[in-house]
């Protein structure tokens, strides 16, 4: 196939590119900046400019593939509090690529998140790739109109990432962000006993069940990412202070927000996920190490 992945150059697509380039798909990366562009041929893909606003650009390219992977996203919007807008800029871009594709039958593999379903009210019990929401929320409506479009013409799938994809590759998700405020505190923190649970997946397993979505998903799919289903968050900090050398403790949910940042909130969140229905619709087999082991390499560690 030729692919067109939007997020081409960042954590996630610096482990799908290589993927679906051994699978022996041709890949061509939507690039922001230079630098982007060349990491994307680095990485043996072709680089096309634009990005998440051009939407010209982002229906050119997906008529002229066989296949779309959507792992773009404006983090940074995200990042200084503005998700209404992040959302925005995602459904508009999500409608290009899908003029591209309508009635086509090409895969669009897109991205939401399994923290969607405890912001839904999934509570007391693993959520599935069987629980969905009528519409109005952050993600939820990007993951309603991608599975809608199997009305279109286009096999349409959506991967649910475990909020923890984690790796040596990443440089800038919520653990780090959680090791950052660590070492700026000196001391690892959960909220209240840190019972709430994460699930959590390896970018090299995510990759794959990219790879796996674009080639095999029936339309309408939603799919977990989460090889771990569910870390209590105490367990996260204790890795996080025995790696540092530094004391581990609760704080109150009062405090999460003085703490964490933006992570407030989500640190506080208990959202297990099960991936029971997407290992066996697609066979895919998680093998990489677990999030504590993951922490236990050292790598999030090194200065």
């Amino acid at each position: 196939m030729r692919v067109f992945v939007t997020g081409a150059s960042g954590h996630l697509g610096s482990a799908v590119l290589p993927e679906l380039l051994r699978a022996g798909h041709q890949v061509v990366g939507l690039a922001r900046s230079d630098a982007a562009a060349a990491a994307i041929e680095k990485l043996g893909a072709r680089a096309r400019r634009g990005d998440l606003s051009d939407l010209d650009v982002l229906r050119e390219e997906a008529a002229a593939s066989d296949g779309v992977v959507h792992l773009a996203f404006r983090h940074d919007l995200m990042l200084s509090g503005d998700l209404a807008g992040a959302a925005t800029v995602d459904l508009r871009a999500l409608a290009a690529l899908a003029d591209g594709l309508d009635g086509s039958g090409k895969p669009l593999v897109g991205t939401s998140g399994t923290a969607m379903l405890a912001m839904g009210g999934v509570v007391g019990r693993p959520g599935t790739e069987r629980d969905v929401f009528p519409g109005g929320g952050y993600r939820i409506d990007a993951e309603n109109f991608v599975a809608g479009l199997a009305s279109r013409g286009v096999r349409s799938s959506i991967v649910r990432l475990a909020p923890t994809v984690h790796s040596s590759l990443d440089h800038h998700g919520f653990i780090t962000v959680i090791v950052a405020a660590a070492r700026q505190h000196g001391y690892a923190a959960y909220v209240g006993e840190g019972a709430n649970r994460w699930p959590a997946v390896h970018t090299l397993d995510a990759a794959d069940l990219y790879r796996l979505a674009l080639e095999k998903a029936p339309a309408g799919s939603r799919l977990h990412a989460a090889a771990d289903e569910g870390v209590p968050f105490r367990e996260i900090a204790t890795a996080v202070g025995r790696n540092l050398g530094i004391p581990v403790r609760g704080i109150r949910p009062e405090e999460a927000e003085g703490y964490f940042g933006f992570l407030g909130s989500f640190a506080q969140m208990d959202n297990p996920a099960s991936s029971a229905i997407t290992r066996e619709l697609l066979g895919w087999h998680p093998s990489r190490p677990g999030l504590i082991a993951d922490l236990d390499a050292g790598h999030y560690f090194q200065p």
